[in-house]
């Protein structure tokens, strides 16, 4: 009696294991996959800027990125002479506003883009933990 009710729990607990793994390829499958961006896409860009800049500055800054069509947030931080906005990608191209930005303002600020070892480095998933292991067999699969 208590060996049928000890594989009971076994099957169950390795059937719930199952489905929960199989959950969770499929979850990572699809929030991963390369997606063409629609309406509601916002992206992050970064400027960094090759001079000092103020409090004064930072204010402009935000100001005039703010009147930028597609521009939803902007942050600029006057310390480490770095700025960071979101956008819509369908309606502005970043690079352009950091272009605008320079020849409109007479700032030295270029987009920081970053590389692709920097790239895998930033993943939440990490390429040593075993989810990343699962990850990249699930896309050799498919």
């Amino acid at each position: 009696m208590k060996k049928k009710l000890l594989k009971k729990i076994l099957i169950g607990a390795g059937s719930t294991l199952l489905l929960l793994t199989l959950t969770l390829v499929v979850h990572i499958y699809l929030v991963t996959r390369p997606q063409a961006p629609t309406s509601k896409t916002r992206a992050m860009a970064r400027i960094d800027f090759k001079q000092d800049i103020n409090d004064q500055d930072a204010r402009k800054i935000t100001d005039w990125l703010y009147q930028q069509p597609g521009v939803d947030h902007v942050m600029v931080n006057p310390k480490t002479e770095i700025g960071i906005f979101t956008f819509y990608p369908l309606k502005a191209d970043a690079s352009q506003i950091v272009n605008k930005l320079t020849a409109s303002l007479n700032y030295r600020a270029q987009r920081y883009i970053p590389t692709e070892e920097e790239m895998q480095s930033g993943c939440p998933v990490s390429s040593t933990s075993t989810t990343y292991k699962l990850y990249h067999y699930i896309r050799q699969i498919f």
